[in-house]
């Protein structure tokens, strides 16, 4: 099965919504393969934002992502990094459509509760930035029977 990271931002952490991103996650049949709160460097964000290094917003993203610690998660599932970006909504939350993560618990486009990872590629290189081997967790998830058909897994 796929996999993708989410990173329960500040925000998040801040308006106390932990619990109901993660719920929503979980209603909807992915499986939690990895999850923990770390504090994020400069360092670390650096490489993770080096996408967006030369834009003006940059400092105020680090800035933002450094205010207090962050969960780091990995879901799975069929399709996990679509079936998340599309959970999450769009990156301006204003503009995100109700229903979606930001639609109903978000106003900002920085402090948008969570980062997702936007590709398959990019998944990967994301969960390996922040989770080491040993804390990915590959366990029977009793549900997959009721969540897939036999021919999606």
């Amino acid at each position: 099965m796929e996999q993708t990271l989410v990173i329960l931002k500040p925000s998040a952490l801040q308006r106390a919504l932990v619990g109901e991103v993660i719920k929503r996650f979980e209603q909807k049949g992915l499986r939690l393969a990895g999850i923990k709160m770390i504090q994020l460097s400069d360092q670390i964000l650096n490489e993770h934002y080096a996408h967006l290094a030369d834009r003006p917003f940059f400092k105020r993203i680090k800035d933002s992502m450094m205010i207090t610690p962050v969960i780091v998660t990995c879901w799975e599932g069929k399709d996990s990094v679509r079936v998340v970006r599309t959970m999450t909504g769009s990156t301006n939350s204003r503009d995100a459509v109700p229903g979606t993560i930001r639609g109903d618990l978000s106003m900002s486009m920085q402090e948008n509760i969570v980062h997702t990872s936007d590709s398959v590629e990019n998944a990967r290189e994301e969960l390996a930035r922040f989770f080491s081997d040993d804390e990915i967790f590959d366990y029977e998830y009793l549900l997959t029977p009721y969540l897939y058909a036999n021919d999606e897994i």
